[in-house]
């Protein structure tokens, strides 16, 4: 076993995963496809994905549950507790700078427990989004703060209702967008239990399986060229949250 995992270590390090997330200054386990093969599989507030070579989803694959949260993703027993207003850091463990594209987190609710919830049941708010910042071929992007930060990236929990959550935070590296199924999506689910006083209520959300589609303009990008704007794909931005403090510096 131990010959295996120094086998795979330069393979797993390609792109990268939420190792960790950091709540109020307390820190929890996120997935690591590693962990699979310990048994038992330790209870991990990241969800479960079968994504070994931190691979990514496909545009062909965005209208399968495998765009929710990853290859095969399932709740893994453990949470994260907040409040609204509570700092979130999700902490990858790397990232390339070649990757640029967008950060966008979703809210959804479990209505019970999470571990017994369909990935494609579950209806997602978006509450944070930051992409595109500046320039060109390619430009500076959100990704280029996530490195600049250590490859941890910030949000402040939204005004939500006591309860359990998923919020799903998502890269979609553009490097190779250019071409038809060239985006490469890297979707990361963290189970929550917020409580304090929160009266908001999400509702309105989008299945998983219907936030973008292989042909949207901001999933189908060529950023070695020369542009002014980008078409950030998904729904808009919610009321439950702020904008990243990034988004403000530019």
């Amino acid at each position: 076993m131990l010959s295996f995992l120094l086998l795979l270590a330069p393979l797993v390090a390609a792109h990268g995963h939420v190792d960790k997330v950091v709540a109020d200054g307390k820190e929890y386990q996120g997935w690591n496809a590693a962990l699979k093969y310990q048994s038992p599989i330790p209870a991990t507030v990241g969800w479960q994905a079968d994504n070994l070579d931190n691979g990514f989803v496909s545009p062909d694959s965005f209208g399968t549950a495998a765009i929710v949260c990853h290859k095969q993703g399932k709740s893994n027993g453990a949470y994260v507790t907040v409040k609204p207003g509570s700092k979130v850091t999700f902490k990858w463990d790397t990232w390339p700078v070649s990757h640029v594209g967008p950060i966008q987190e979703y809210i959804a609710p479990c209505n019970g427990d999470c571990g017994s919830v369909s990935p494609s049941d579950l209806k997602w708010t978006k509450i944070q989004s930051s992409a595109w910042k500046s320039g060109s071929n390619p430009g500076k992007w959100a990704t280029d703060d996530l490195i600049a930060n250590n490859f941890a990236w910030d949000l402040t929990f939204p005004n939500v209702a006591p309860g359990n959550y998923v919020v799903r935070h998502e890269i979609i590296a553009l490097h190779a967008a250019g071409q038809t199924n060239g985006a490469q999506a890297y979707p990361q689910c963290v189970n929550f239990k917020v409580e304090g006083s929160g009266t908001a209520k999400p509702s309105g959300g989008v299945a998983g399986t219907s936030l973008y589609k292989a042909d949207d303009a901001g999933i189908k990008f060529n950023v070695f060229q020369s542009f002014t704007s980008y078409p950030v794909p998904g729904p808009a931005v919610n009321k439950l949250a702020k904008r990243h403090p990034k988004d403000l510096e530019y």
